[in-house]
């Protein structure tokens, strides 16, 4: 994904969990295997395997790759999201092209996933709390030799579940769903995680709601302080206990459901009381009783702007920046908006609106790191916000609302906005709102014609066609 952003390959970048799901059905299909140990390391792939083993049904484990360890420069740790904002402040002339390369070099010193609590390393916290992965396999980097053993205990489990008769749905109901989401609130991860989530129910058989995220958020505080709002990578998650120490911690005050299956072929509450995992830390995991927010990471907005709903990670917020009202201004894709922003024509107080970038209008929903790390870096970060029919990378962070849906293709609110309108964002009320009349845009509705496809053929032709709304999980496979 960090080789595909910002340009035109990003439209493959969610057309590949699809992919992943039906290529993985395909050869177990064909092979007529009785079980499977799937092992992936990067954003897609991830939920792409999840999918698959629900979709299949048959003894499945999911083994993660690893992270990469941060970069060092200047004696400060880094990461992928440190090159994007530092584009955006060589634009704007605070940083030179040297140090921008300097950073560069030193942000992905080896092999892994990118390193903070992105969407790669969400997921695979995810993987551990809905029970497909063993626990305390999410946090060692890919260089550790853990990860060998990790390996060879997933083969003995996925040989136990075979041997037992248990499945993934099985393991995946909606209390496991339930604990997935409760992990994300608490860990501040990538708001992708919600699509992933919703795209992986409609496989598994699960009713999950986007107001399902909402209700468990209010619940569950954010208490991880992690990359890309917070101080810390994985590499810091693992060294206090991995995120067993968090699964224990709500499940110890009831925010977590332990009576479901796992993967080891016993309980979440079992699982837990074999490896024992110690208390948080007090920095890198908060205890419950001093958390970062009092609501959990992500939220999910809804109003006259985003009627079916659209997504914003609160744990990249501070406590001074849940209201935001600004004019818009609006771009039908990404490429437009990261000129402006690298020109310097954004200023104090915009809500800058990019559409056509939804799951069907981009095709493929792009990740807009590149846009809101140059906003970063340009020292637009805190007094401007951005909404999109797209997407954001697990590295994102800020006041960017993605997911808007219906998305502009489909005729939802987000394509009848103009430039100097109003955008009130409240994240308290859970409401994103266009401030103009309803007789407005009715008018502004008149005559109105989506744009035509940008792809009408090839994968992404074809996606564009089958693939359903943000609110779905951007789904292709429509269950029933």
């Amino acid at each position: 994904d960090g080789i595909s952003m910002g340009h035109e390959g990003m439209r493959a970048s969610l057309v590949s969990r699809e992919v992943i799901t039906d290529s993985v059905e395909t050869v177990v299909h064909a092979e007529r295997f009785d079980g499977f140990v799937g092992l992936a390391g990067c954003d897609k792939s991830i939920p792409g395997m999840l999918m698959a083993a629900a979709r299949l049904n048959l003894p499945s484990v999911f083994v993660y790759n690893g992270s990469t360890m941060p970069g060092v420069h200047n004696g400060k740790n880094i990461d992928i999201t440190t090159v994007f904002e530092a584009i955006g402040a060589c634009a704007a002339g605070t940083m030179s092209q040297e140090e921008l390369g300097e950073i560069e070099r030193a942000a992905c010193p080896g092999e892994g996933a990118c390193g903070g609590m992105f969407t790669a390393n969400t997921m695979s916290s995810i993987a551990e709390a809905i029970g497909m992965s063993l626990l305390g396999t999410a946090s060692p980097p890919a260089i550790d030799k853990r990860r060998e053993s990790d390996a060879e205990r997933a083969g003995a489990a996925v040989m136990n579940l075979a041997q037992k008769g248990i499945y993934p749905r099985d393991i995946m109901t909606k209390k496991a769903f339930e604990n997935a989401i409760a992990v994300l609130s608490a860990l501040g991860g990538s708001t992708n995680a919600v699509l992933h989530l919703l795209a992986l129910a409609n496989e598994a058989g699960v009713a999950l709601e986007l107001e399902d995220f909402n209700r468990i958020a209010a619940k569950v505080p954010h208490i991880a302080d992690t990359k890309p709002g917070g101080k810390y990578h994985m590499t810091d998650v693992d060294r206090v206990g991995g995120v067993p120490v968090v699964l224990k911690h709500l499940l110890d005050a009831g925010l977590l459901h332990g009576d479901v299956m796992t993967c080891s072929g016993k309980t979440m509450a079992e699982s837990l009381a074999e490896i024992n995992p110690p208390a948080p830390d007090g920095d890198v995991v908060h205890p419950l009783s001093n958390p970062i927010h009092s609501e959990g990471g992500i939220n999910i907005l809804t109003g006259s702007l985003a009627p079916n709903g659209s997504v914003v990670k609160v744990a990249g917020l501070s406590k001074d920046q849940m209201l935001f009202e600004g004019q818009a201004r609006v771009f039908d894709g990404e490429d437009g908006a990261m000129a402006a922003v690298l020109a310097g024509e954004i200023q104090p107080g915009t809500v800058i609106v990019i559409r056509y970038e939804g799951p069907k209008g981009g095709p493929g929903m792009r990740e807009m790191l590149a846009i809101t790390g140059a906003l970063k870096g340009a020292g637009r970060g805190s007094d401007c916000a951005l909404i999109t029919d797209g997407r954001f990378s697990g590295g994102t962070w800020g006041f960017c609302i993605g997911h808007v849906a219906p998305e502009a293709t489909d005729g939802g609110p987000i394509a009848f906005v103009k430039d100097g309108d109003r955008i009130r964002i409240d994240v308290h009320t859970k409401s994103l709102n266009l401030l103009v009349s309803d007789d407005e845009l009715a008018q502004r509705r008149k005559g109105w014609k989506p744009n035509p496809p940008r792809y009408t053929s090839g994968v992404l032709g074809k996606y564009a066609k089958l693939v359903q709304g943000a609110e779905t999980g951007a789904i292709t496979n429509i269950i029933g």
